[in-house]
């Protein structure tokens, strides 16, 4: 394995801590601006009384001038506190750990079904390129592809969750629900992913299929692959043999991309299947003018789509020597 040049690395570094830092500062600015106080909902929720208000303020720090704000918050981030959440008057690290977790149970479910399925259709496109199967393929993903993905969950709901009630709806588990054994809540808690998991894989799936079939399609067009038909390979031989694994590098790539992107698919399939995650847990903090949770959640996601960049731009230079060696 060969290690990135000193130079080039300490360039991305210094490069991920300057974006970093502007997230830092256009995070805290953001949720100072909107319109809306957070302590007047609070208040008009509690009929809080004026002096009530102002100790609010203070224990939240509201009372300070932004300046002063911008130098605890930084100070906080650098302890690893992240505040305490306005609604639900707990650390603002816990809420994120637990919303979390479920997040990434429904990101893994559906990241794995979108990578196999779309590398498998893409090669199958790819092989038969020029036929009614390619171009029904191509159209199929671009349609998918377009779909918006909270009118996918709907109709989801509708046909499966309702009309043929095979699947629940909402949350991550049956309320209420005692399970004699472990298995029976696994199936159970499996059984709520499957509206939402396939709900994210039917809109992303596309974008797959199309950058494996580009890729695959341009490597079938390599020399070595005319040299390999003419060693009298079978076709199937040629493409999984010498012309997938070749095709995977834009793939790996975009994995390592989507992994960060979907962010914004799982706050629309979250709210529309009241699925306990981070966003929906975003989604209600945008409704509740939560700041710190607010602050906390668009952190935390802007963090994941910077390291996925950066690990995805090493990749890409560790796996293609024509960009290592530049």
């Amino acid at each position: 394995m060969r290690i990135p040049r000193p130079g080039y690395l300490a360039r991305k570094l210094l490069g991920v801590a300057a974006t970093l830092f502007a997230v830092l500062t256009f995070n805290f600015l953001l949720f100072r601006i909107l319109p809306g106080d957070p302590v007047r909902l609070l208040a008009r929720a509690g009929n809080l009384s004026p002096e009530a208000i102002e100790r609010l303020r203070q224990t939240f720090g509201l009372d300070q001038p932004l300046p002063v704000q911008y130098v605890i918050y930084l100070r906080n981030l650098a302890t690893g506190e992240l505040g305490t959440s306005l609604t639900y008057r707990r650390p603002v690290a816990a809420i994120l750990a637990e919303r979390m977790e479920n997040t990434l149970i429904l990101l893994a479910a559906a990241t794995v079904i979108v990578v196999l399925l779309g590398v498998l259709f893409g090669v199958y496109a790819a092989a038969r390129r020029g036929t009614r199967v390619d171009s029904g393929t191509v159209v199929s993903s671009l349609i998918f592809w377009s779909l918006p993905t909270f009118w996918v969950g709907l109709i989801f709901v509708f046909i499966l969750g309702v009309y043929l009630p095979w699947f629940p709806i909402s949350g991550m588990s049956t309320p209420g629900a005692h399970f004699r054994t472990p298995i029976d809540a696994f199936v159970d808690i499996g059984r709520h992913l499957v509206l939402p998991t396939l709900t994210l894989a039917l809109v992303d799936i596309g974008q797959f299929i199309l950058i494996t079939r580009s890729s695959l399609i341009d490597v079938l067009t390599e020399d070595f692959i005319l040299t390999a038909k003419a060693k009298g390979l079978s076709r199937r031989r040629v493409i999984w043999r010498h012309g997938v694994p070749n095709a995977m590098l834009p793939i790996v790539t975009a994995t390592a991309l989507y992994v960060s992107l979907i962010v914004g698919g799982t706050i629309q399939v979250e709210t529309v299947f009241s699925y306990p995650g981070m966003g929906r847990l975003m989604y209600d903090a945008v409704l509740r003018r939560d700041y710190p949770v607010l602050e906390a959640s668009f952190l935390l996601f802007a963090i994941t789509v910077i390291f996925a960049n950066l690990a995805s731009d090493l990749l890409y230079r560790y796996l293609d020597p024509r960009v290592r060696d530049a």
